[in-house]
């Protein structure tokens, strides 16, 4: 399949996402792995990474839904009533 330069920027937006996210996955690994050290406890970092996660697989959420919308992407897969 061959892909327009139109979808370039959309494409590079969506693996930068999913990169940001699971970033924010090992990171709160990271910090559950790691315990509370020097008095902080090791569920303010965990849960700030989480809450990152969250925040960022929101906002490509909504990022694709604009996409859509705009006609930068288009849906493909299963036709309906197939």
């Amino acid at each position: 399949m061959k892909r327009s330069r139109h979808n370039l920027p959309m494409t590079y937006l969506v693996a930068l996402a999913f990169l940001a996210i699971l970033a924010s996955l090992v990171t709160a690994l990271f910090f559950m792995m790691k315990g509370g050290r020097q008095g902080q406890p090791k569920t303010s970092h965990m849960a700030r990474a989480l809450a990152f996660r969250v925040g960022f697989s929101v906002l490509l959420f909504i990022c694709l839904l604009i996409a859509w919308k705009l006609g930068y992407i288009q849906p493909t897969g299963i036709p309906p009533g197939a």
